[in-house]
């Protein structure tokens, strides 16, 4: 990822924006509200608006009520994804929270944001092909790269002694800079990957994909898909023909739903999704619980932060432009200055204005390293009695 603005280009961007200085600051949401992870998607839409519900309740920011528009990415349709994201520049979005998806983030990323300069924050995109995407400083992500996943799930299926493993994941970019990372990883450590191989989401059936992992005579099959798709066909074909009985679930696979769906059959399974146990965290849960949802669910708290570092920068920066509020994100969410946790961003924008540095630790302790990505914790999970119970945090 560039974080250099040629001279030229940030003049372009800074006259581009210029019109857009006297109307309510506008941040698009765009999510797969349908697709593989609609599940899930509702309650990280839910964690933005809490976000930007909170800064209105403290007045707004640049002395105007923030707006926000949702869009639906599909998170696998790229064409789909870029018109919804050309609508909300049309309708004059100033930043966006999102995408979510890898390849829709990259799609709308390189076809929409960069050459409107807008600025993106996604909350979930953890595929390590962004890390070096050209963004002109653009885009940031409150997830961690999968390189980061990789080694995370590795270090666990060591801890519990399991050394070989087949692994299957979605075709895209997603599911192969995942799986890619992980064999990596877990080679490196000791571990044997007997067969990695894609799958196709979509199928109504996954006999063929699920005989071939199965002849490798491994015992624990990662399923590096997606909750609402190709993955849990996978995992209920493994379970209705016995083929394999444990599975290890990365973030793109857990959500409550597919919890309630398959029951039982995941009780010997585990696996890990972005979290930690900080201050923030818990008071986040808080703050969800009394809206009516699982503060805990995946991407929900990183989506609350994406937004939430979005405001404060515009606040920071003293404008919507991207080209500007941009510049401010990285200090935002990094030390020096008085930590801000979820629930405080009216505390936060007192401080802004006086001034003050602040260190945004957010729902997520939010850490922005390298190309403006989260530095990464990640909570390790099995599934009891129809429940997503955490057994760790790393």
């Amino acid at each position: 990822m560039r974080r250099l603005l040629l001279a030229a280009g940030a003049t372009a961007l800074l006259a581009g924006m210029a019109a857009a200085q006297d109307a309510p600051p506008k941040i698009g949401i765009i999510l797969g509200f349908t697709g593989p992870l609609e599940s899930i998607t509702p309650f990280m839409a839910q964690a933005a608006e809490i976000a930007i519900a909170e800064v209105n309740a403290a007045g707004g920011i640049l002395g105007q009520q923030v707006e926000s528009e949702r869009a639906d990415s599909t998170c696998i349709d790229a064409a789909a994804a870029t018109a919804a994201a050309e609508g909300l520049v049309s309708a004059g979005v100033n930043g966006i929270m999102g995408a979510d998806c890898s390849g829709v983030t990259n799609a709308i990323l390189t076809n929409v944001a960069v050459p409107n300069g807008i600025g993106m924050i996604s909350p979930s995109a953890t595929s390590p092909g962004l890390s070096t995407v050209e963004d002109n400083g653009l885009f940031f992500r409150t997830a961690p790269s999968d390189a980061r996943q990789g080694v995370v799930m590795s270090e666990i299926l060591m801890d519990r002694g399991i050394t070989e493993v087949a692994v299957t994941f979605t075709n895209n970019d997603y599911g192969r800079g995942l799986a890619d990372s992980f064999q990596a990883a877990f080679t490196e450590m000791g571990g044997t990957v007997t067969l990695s191989a894609a799958h196709e989401d979509g199928r109504a059936d996954y006999s063929a994909e699920v005989a071939a992992l199965a002849a490798t005579g491994s015992d624990v099959l990662v399923v590096a898909g997606y909750t609402d798709q190709g993955g849990r066909g996978i995992i209920r074909n493994a379970l209705d023909t016995g083929a394999f009985d444990t599975f290890v679930l990365p973030d793109g696979m857990i959500g409550q739903d597919i919890v309630d769906d398959l029951g039982d059959g995941l009780a010997t399974s585990f696996g890990q999704l972005p979290g930690t146990d900080s201050e923030g965290a818990q008071m986040f849960q808080e703050i969800a619980a009394a809206e009516g949802f699982d503060g805990t669910s995946a991407f929900a708290p990183e989506s609350y932060d994406a937004a939430a570092l979005i405001m404060l920068a515009m606040a920071k920066a003293g404008s919507t432009n991207s080209a500007e509020w941009t510049q401010h994100v990285m200090d935002l969410a990094n030390a020096p200055g008085e930590q801000i946790f979820p629930g405080q961003l009216a505390r936060a924008l007192e401080l802004i204005a006086a001034g003050e540095e602040i260190d945004y630790e957010g729902a997520t302790a939010v850490e922005l390293i390298g190309p403006g990505e989260s530095a990464g914790n990640y909570r390790e999970v099995e599934f009891r009695d129809g429940e997503i119970v955490t057994v760790r945090f790393r």
